[in-house]
């Protein structure tokens, strides 16, 4: 084999261009959808009275943390519209308390929240912890 026409043996250009006529198809298909797998999307939300379903989600982990408790704690077990739970109540008129208060700042910002009180705990801390 002469090393000056080694570059230009006659099979490689049809390789090449069969190689290229093989990829440009599948470069030029649109990218598939990923997939969704078997995970449903959760129903809307109902009978929301104070809060609005797109904040909704972000708001029940905060009363989570706040209060230390599960969604059952106010939410009956697969109907969590259900108002059979007095907690259900009870958070209900503590987010119109929380409103009040906050709307009496000039600032707009809001001051106080479930933890201001609650700390992590189903009672609300109302007097230092004794020492």
């Amino acid at each position: 084999m002469n090393p000056q026409t080694a570059h230009t043996r006659p099979g490689r250009p049809r390789l090449v261009l069969g190689l290229l006529l093989l990829v440009m198809p599948l470069m030029a298909q649109e990218p598939q959808p990923p997939a969704s797998g078997d995970r449903k999307q959760a129903p809307p939300p109902k009978n929301l009275k104070l809060l609005d379903g797109e904040t909704l989600m972000p708001t029940m982990m905060s009363f989570k943390t706040a209060l230390g408790v599960e969604c059952t704690f106010c939410h009956v077990q697969g109907d969590f519209a259900s108002d059979e739970k007095p907690t259900k109540e009870m958070a209900r008129k503590m987010i119109v308390m929380t409103r009040s208060i906050n709307a009496n700042f000039p600032d707009g910002k809001i001051h106080v929240t479930c933890y201001t009180c609650h700390r992590g705990s189903t009672e609300p801390k109302t007097a230092p912890e004794a020492q």
